[in-house]
């Protein structure tokens, strides 16, 4: 079991949290345009001329490239260097939202939102690896969490602003403007982030195919990571499926709201995630002990407003609806934990593939659900019949979670048997179990 990885610093300088500052705003604008397409929907779907199933592949393809592209950005990081990554995601973004303004054809927006997804894969493990290499292991989980609160500014921008400039200015001068000042951004990165504390870039070495493959087999064999994965998978799945793309059809279609209510009732996603991060945040950051405590207790309280909202009769009162989407906004910040135990868990030459390893978890889940909910609405019409997609990956996740949970302790328990040092000291409980076969917690 590696110690943790902290950078060799006492205390961050302000010049590193200038250059976290600058890469968190590239994280707002990905958010910004990653969630664009949870208010824009409906007009997308007239303007394309889409049914359901249809308007989903929008949000599948996009989280689909972004999930596909997670381990291969953690490698581009690590071997790359942040920086670089960061100004190709910028530009990839500026670029997908441009096709996106101007194109009229259904074919073309899905190749929009393909190389969107592209350059928003990019983005936030490469700030995570800023994070990793800037601050101190205490202050990861704050400033990460920080990174988050940033992002969701991205996200509060696509709800009701978003909805506004669309019915006056329009579609194309709405994502015309967002993709060049995405664009003309990453002249800012170029100049003002730099790798490390020292301002040293990182160096480009050649990729051999064996090498990358055995350092994402090592990172994906840690427990940690593993734990990491399910974690991601399934905390953060259900909020984005809503804001990425199903929220406002439900809202209007499914529950006879106003577009502008629909917006602003998704506005509570936002504003839960920015209080909850930073809490959260501060929370593990100080008691690292009650991270899987708090995933647990979110997964269980999650699995109660799902049962409220599809068995509610009628329709949904608002006084109902704000204080479920106030829970299920949290899974954002419980989210965030995943990548605490990628941090913990592998040395920081190996942080930017096992966080990769962990972020495809998320949005993996999301695509599969995000297509599942518009098959299902497709055939039945009924979105709470749609719906039980997410109550159903919801099951799985949380089923693999206590897996990998119980089994990530038990590598624990054998790495303090050994006198090694850990990330969290463990107690054992009774529902622990010693394997016999104990997966390697590092390589």
């Amino acid at each position: 079991m590696p110690p943790q990885q902290a950078p060799v610093i006492g205390k961050a300088s302000r010049r590193s949290w200038l250059i976290w500052f600058t890469a968190a705003l590239v994280y707002l604008l990905s958010v910004f345009h990653r969630t664009s397409f949870g208010v824009a929907g409906l007009e997308a779907a007239d303007r394309f001329g889409v049914g359901a199933a249809a308007l989903g592949t929008f949000t599948v393809l996009q989280v689909g490239v972004y999930a596909a592209m997670q381990i291969p950005t953690g490698v581009l990081v690590d071997r790359h260097g942040p920086r670089k990554v960061l100004v190709a995601a910028l530009l990839f973004l500026g670029l997908g939202q441009i096709l996106l303004a101007v194109a009229h054809s259904y074919g073309l927006g899905l190749l929009a939102r393909g190389v969107l997804g592209f350059g928003d894969a990019l983005t936030f493990v490469s700030v995570l690896r800023l994070i990793a290499a800037h601050f101190p292991g205490r202050q990861y989980a704050v400033v990460t969490s920080f990174t988050t609160a940033i992002g969701f500014v991205g996200n509060l921008a696509a709800t009701v602003p978003l909805t506004l400039l669309l019915a006056g200015p329009g579609w194309l001068p709405t994502f015309l403007v967002a993709g060049l000042v995405t664009t003309l951004y990453a002249t800012v990165v170029a100049a003002r982030v730099r790798d490390t504390p020292q301002g040293h870039a990182a160096k480009t070495a050649r990729v051999d195919r064996r090498e990358l493959l055995r350092q994402v087999r090592t990172a994906w064999r840690v427990p940690g990571t593993r734990l990491g994965f399910w974690v991601h998978f399934t905390t953060m799945f259900a909020p984005n499926v809503l804001t990425l793309l199903w929220g406002v059809p439900f809202l209007v279609q499914g529950q006879g709201l106003a577009p502008a209510t629909a917006s602003a009732l998704l506005t509570v996603f936002v504003f839960g995630s920015m209080l909850g991060g930073p809490l959260t945040g501060a929370l593990i950051g100080a008691r690292p002990g009650l991270r899987m405590p708090l995933v647990v207790g979110y997964l269980a309280g999650a699995a109660l407003v799902w049962a409220l909202l599809l068995g509610w009769p009628g329709t949904i009162p608002v006084a109902v609806l704000v204080p479920c989407f106030a829970f299920l906004s949290l899974g954002g910040p419980a989210s965030m934990i995943a990548f605490a135990l990628a941090r913990d868990y592998n040395p920081l030459h190996r942080v930017g593939t096992a966080t990769g390893v962990v972020n495809v978890g998320g949005f993996v889940a999301t695509t599969i659900t995000a297509l599942a909910v518009g098959v299902l609405l497709q055939l039945s019409g009924n979105f709470r019949v749609a719906l039980l997609a997410v109550v159903v990956v919801l099951a799985l996740g949380t089923f693999r979670t206590l897996v990998w949970w119980r089994r990530a302790r038990a590598a624990l328990f054998a790495a303090q048997a050994r006198g090694e040092q850990v990330p969290v000291q463990v107690r054992r409980r009774l529902w622990d179990v010693q394997e016999d076969r104990q997966v390697p917690a590092a390589a």
